[in-house]
C-alpha cells in the first residue's frame, strides 16, 4: 500500500475520531499498531501522529496571537503556499471565510497543516479533509466543522463510483 499522511489522517477520523459507536480508550501505540497492522507504513504512521499532535490546544495556543481582527485584508500566499495550492484550492479558502465558515485564525491554522505534509501539491477534496481535521480539533467550530463535514461526506456520496 502506498498511502501518505493524509490518508492515513482521514481513515483515523473516519474510524476512531467521528466515529461514535467508537470509544477513544484506544491508546496511541495500540492504534499505531492496528494501523501498522492494516497495512500503513510504520514511517507515515509515526508521521500522521506527529501532524495530529500539533493540532492540540496546547500548540494551538501559538496561534492566538495570529488572529486579525480586520476582516478587509488579504491573504498574500508565499511561493510555497501557491505551489502545493492551486488557485482552485486558494479559492475555496477565500470563499470559506466569505460565507464566514472560516475566519483568519482557523485559515492560518488550515494553510499550517497543509505545509505540514509533505506532498507537493494538495487537491481540492485533500483539503477539504485538513480543513475538517482542523476545524474537528477547535474549540468553539461545532458549526462550521458541521457544514464542513456535511460537503465533505454529500460529495463522497454523490461521487461517481
Amino acid at each position: 500500500m502506498k498511502e501518505n499522511v493524509l490518508d492515513i489522517l482521514v481513515y483515523l477520523f473516519e474510524n476512531y475520531i467521528n466515529d461514535d459507536e467508537t470509544e477513544l480508550a484506544v491508546d496511541e501505540e495500540t492504534l499505531r499498531t492496528e494501523l501498522v497492522e492494516s497495512g500503513f507504513a510504520e514511517k507515515e504512521v509515526v508521521k500522521a501522529f506527529s501532524w495530529l499532535e500539533d493540532l492540540n490546544p496546547r500548540v494551538l495556543e501559538e496561534y492566538d496571537g495570529a488572529r486579525l481582527t480586520h476582516t478587509d485584508s488579504i491573504r498574500v500566499y508565499t511561493d510555497r503556499e501557491n505551489e502545493k495550492l492551486d488557485m482552485v484550492c486558494r479559492g475555496f479558502l477565500m470563499f470559506l471565510e466569505q460565507v464566514g465558515i472560516l475566519d483568519a485564525h482557523s485559515r492560518e491554522l488550515i494553510l499550517d497543516r497543509v505545509m505540514a505534509l509533505e506532498a507537493d501539491d494538495i487537491s481540492l477534496e485533500q483539503l477539504k479533509w485538513v480543513i475538517l481535521l482542523v476545524l474537528f480539533n477547535q474549540p468553539g467550530q461545532e458549526e462550521a466543522f458541521a457544514w464542513m463535514e456535511d460537503l465533505v461526506y454529500e460529495e463522497m456520496v454523490g461521487a461517481p463510483h
